[in-house]
């Protein structure tokens, strides 16, 4: 009878031992619902390149200085792209307008801020900018990120159905030949990408680049980054996206990666370029904590209110025309949700730069939308 009662009490304690191995404890996500950019939200996030694209100071030129003749003020030197701080947030902050208005015709402003366009990239002006990197120290000026940004607005104006955007794709026509025929020059040489967070980041650059040669069917310049890109990344596996984001950073080096490979790869052979880049994506459960910005006044760790932005356009060219990873669209709301509101006000540290890329994730929400 004892034996009995012993066997029956180890048995009644592996029961509940194995009963407690069984019980799993699924995170718990939120769910929240897309953002939309409607015309309230464009009519303020207009503000930001407005209030921009024709303030000269401060100014970061990231000049190399070949003697005493270099040292003219931004409007001299860049005068289509002198505002925003720095060339390249200039660039973009003249594509969120664009954008803007193309998605917006009835924007508040909508003759002013075409207006403003046509002032700023204007034939005379585009023609001093295209001297500049003909310049002895300029070749490599603002490559690659400038470059991209560049060839993102003449696709926006090359895509837009307006006479105002005839006229601008026109004028901007000789520097963004100067830009394609750079990336075209540049990419063979380059051995090794850039697997950063910040400017240099070679796979956003090729992404953007790519866009504009898909859309203007400029064949040589898509199989250059086609060619290279996959030298890069064809054979790259396991992406430590934990170690993400870096202090400043504002681009995601793992889906940075992943979304420019999704333009390249059919979609057979990019799910198993992704099962080994980044097998977690496909965890229904996956979650990736936004980035978290301790100080806005800081005008580096306001950086990572862009890599929520950035992450988030990531994720929806990742998850697009993919349903198991329909998920991903989920986190891709939580990143833009978190840093929208922070954008606005009067901080320029963030104001003249960050508009850009919530324009570019909510346009990219709209379209997984659509």
């Amino acid at each position: 009878m004892i034996t009995v009662l012993v066997v029956l009490l180890i048995f009644s304690c592996n029961s509940s031992k194995d009963d407690k191995k069984e019980i799993k404890i699924e995170p718990t996500i939120e769910i929240v619902e897309p953002p939309i950019l409607n015309l309230e939200q464009a009519n303020k996030l207009a503000h930001l390149p407005l209030h921009c694209i024709n303030t000269e100071y401060p100014n970061r030129l990231s000049q190399t200085l070949g003697g005493d003749e270099d040292l003219k003020s931004p409007t001299e030197l860049h005068p289509a792209f002198y505002g925003c701080f720095d060339w390249h947030s200039s660039v973009h902050g003249h594509w969120s307008l664009v954008s803007l208005l193309k998605s917006f015709p009835n924007i508040d402003n909508a003759d002013v801020i075409k207006q403003k366009l046509l002032n700023n990239i204007s034939k005379q002006n585009i023609e001093s900018e295209v001297a500049y990197f003909y310049g002895k120290h300029n070749k490599s000026y603002e490559r690659t990120y400038g470059w991209a940004w560049l060839l993102k607005l003449a696709e926006e104006l090359h895509t837009w159905d307006d006479e105002t955007a005839r006229q601008l794709e026109s004028n901007l026509q000789p520097l963004t030949n100067l830009i394609v025929g750079k990336y075209i020059e540049f990419l063979p040489k380059l051995n090794y990408p850039q697997r950063v967070g910040t400017h240099t980041n070679t796979a956003f650059s090729l992404s953007f680049a790519y866009d504009y040669a898909e859309a203007l069917n400029h064949d040589e310049l898509k199989h250059a980054i086609k060619a290279r890109a996959l030298y890069f990344y064809k054979h790259d596996k396991s992406c430590p996206i934990t170690w993400e984001p870096s202090g400043s950073d504002f681009l995601s080096p793992c889906l940075e990666e992943a979304a420019l490979m999704k333009r390249l790869l059919d979609s057979v052979d990019f799910k198993a370029w992704l099962d080994s880049f980044l097998p977690q994506l496909k965890d229904v459960n996956f979650n990736l904590e936004v980035g978290i910005v301790s100080d806005r006044t800081d005008g580096h760790l306001v950086h990572l209110d862009g890599v929520n932005f950035s992450r988030a356009w990531s994720l929806y060219k990742i998850a697009e025309g993919l349903p198991e990873y329909k998920h991903l669209e989920n986190i891709a709301n939580i990143h833009i949700n978190y840093s929208l509101p922070a954008i606005f006000g009067d901080r320029y540290e963030g104001g003249h730069w960050l508009g850009s890329f919530a324009i570019y994730a909510l346009n990219s929400a709209r379209e997984w939308l659509i």
